[in-house]
């Protein structure tokens, strides 16, 4: 009589369930630090529309922003680390960090942001 493969073998299983362990675990450890951006993003994006009426210098860019960090208790970047500069009649506000979220032991997620924001004199967000 003919023996026929059934399935996969315990040891089978194993090697190819680890890398999607290690992948699922990659991406928990990753989360923080993309909620975090999220936070970052969403706090220029509410400066850029509070201030979009006018009158907005990089003194009130920075305070509005930091207004909302503060609520959504966002520690890094802070708002010394962004860059406003002046582009025609409008400003540009860019945030452009790296992060990282530890894996195992010395191994390491390295992530890079970078998001700008918009303010125009007297137009809106972009």
């Amino acid at each position: 009589m003919r023996n026929r493969q059934r399935g996969v073998t315990a040891i089978g299983w194993l090697f190819l369930l680890t890398p999607v362990a290690i992948v699922v675990y990659a991406g928990i450890r990753a989360a923080p630090v993309y909620l975090n951006y999220m936070k970052v993003a969403k706090a220029m994006d509410q400066a850029g529309s509070e201030l979009k009426s006018g009158g907005a210098n990089p003194q009130s860019i920075r305070s509005t922003i930091d207004k909302h960090f503060e609520i959504d208790m966002v520690e890094y970047p802070t708002t010394k680390d962004m860059k406003i500069t002046r582009d025609g009649g409008a400003w540009v506000v860019e945030s452009q960090y790296d992060d990282d979220a530890p894996l195992f032991a010395n191994v390491s997620l390295h992530i890079t942001f970078d998001k700008k924001v918009r303010i125009d004199g007297g137009g809106g967000v972009d």
